[in-house]
Order: structure tokens, then C-alpha cells, then sequence
């Protein structure tokens, strides 16, 4: 990364959730805030887990909602795998500047990862709040098999409610 007038540019050819995790570590660290209370929607819920599982002394409690611990067709509803797919072609094809690089390395991180193993959550030591909506992107069997394998966690399934659960 290069910094130029408050601004910073991503040079990196890929980009993972472990590293946003490790980044919000480093951040908290920065602020010297440990434990923090952690509140992640979406891309943010499971950097709240990751943060949880490889930072467990940087996490008080955590609310996470609307996330994955692992990608695909298995967790996603049909609609947004297609639309995640449809999103990548459509960028392919397009003019490639700095935003359309950007959006295409998110879309393929979210075609690929996260992996979250049950065993992985299984570690997670602080108590954790895990929301989804009934009609969300997640399918609700996997939010509840994200509830079911974290030792103190709590279930909301928010009901009429889709992935905008916050």
C-alpha cells in the first residue's frame, strides 16, 4: 500500500478475510483497545469471528449478523450466488480502473472464502450474539449452525427481515 494525499492505494493482487481481521487487530492495538465490544454485518460479521478466533484477547462480546463461515451455493440463497457471479462478468468486461479492481478482488474473496471450520468457532470464548433475518441471503440453517457451534452464543432470527438485518 502507498499513501498520497490521505488517500491509500491497494497494490495487492488479492484480498482475504484473515487480513481484514489481522488489520482491525492492528488497528484496536494502534488505539490500544483490548477487549473491544464488536458489532459486523455481512463482510463485517465475519471479520468479527475471524477477529474472535485468531484475536480472542481483543474481543469482549460480539454481534454478529447476516455472516458466512464458509462460501457457495450451500449457504448463499440461488439469487445472490448469481448475482455475485453476474457482478464479476460484468466487471470483467468493463473498463478496469482502480474501483472495478477493487470490487472484482472483493467479489472473488466472497466466491471463495471465508473457510470457518465448526471446530474453528468452537474456540471463540466470548459470548456472541449471532442475528439473521428469515428471509436473508444466508440461508437461516447456516446462521443457526454458526449459533450451534459457538460455545456461549445466543440466536435472533429477525423475522420479515432480509440481509440489511442492522
Amino acid at each position: 500500500m502507498a499513501g498520497h494525499k490521505g488517500k491509500i492505494v491497494d497494490f495487492g493482487s488479492e484480498l482475504h478475510y484473515e487480513q481484514m481481521a489481522d488489520d482491525f487487530n492492528a488497528l484496536l492495538n494502534s488505539l490500544h483497545i483490548s477487549p473491544a465490544y464488536i458489532t459486523g454485518w455481512s463482510d463485517g460479521g465475519i471479520n468479527g469471528l475471524l477477529l474472535a478466533i485468531r484475536h480472542p484477547d481483543k474481543v469482549k462480546k460480539l454481534a454478529t449478523t447476516g455472516a458466512n463461515i464458509v462460501p457457495g451455493s450451500t449457504v448463499l440463497t440461488p439469487s445472490a450466488s448469481a448475482l455475485i457471479r453476474d457482478n464479476i462478468a460484468q466487471i470483467n468486461a468493463g473498463k478496469q480502473d482502480d474501483y472495478s479492481r477493487n470490487t472484482s478482488k472483493l467479489l472473488h474473496m466472497m466466491e471463495i472464502e471465508p473457510q470457518i471450520t465448526p471446530a474453528d468457532l468452537k474456540t471463540i470464548q466470548c459470548p456472541v450474539l449471532v442475528i439473521g433475518g428469515d428471509n436473508d441471503v444466508i440461508k437461516p440453517a447456516h446462521t443457526l449452525e454458526i449459533f450451534e457451534n459457538i460455545p456461549q452464543a445466543y440466536l435472533w432470527i429477525l423475522p420479515a427481515s432480509g440481509h440489511g438485518t442492522v
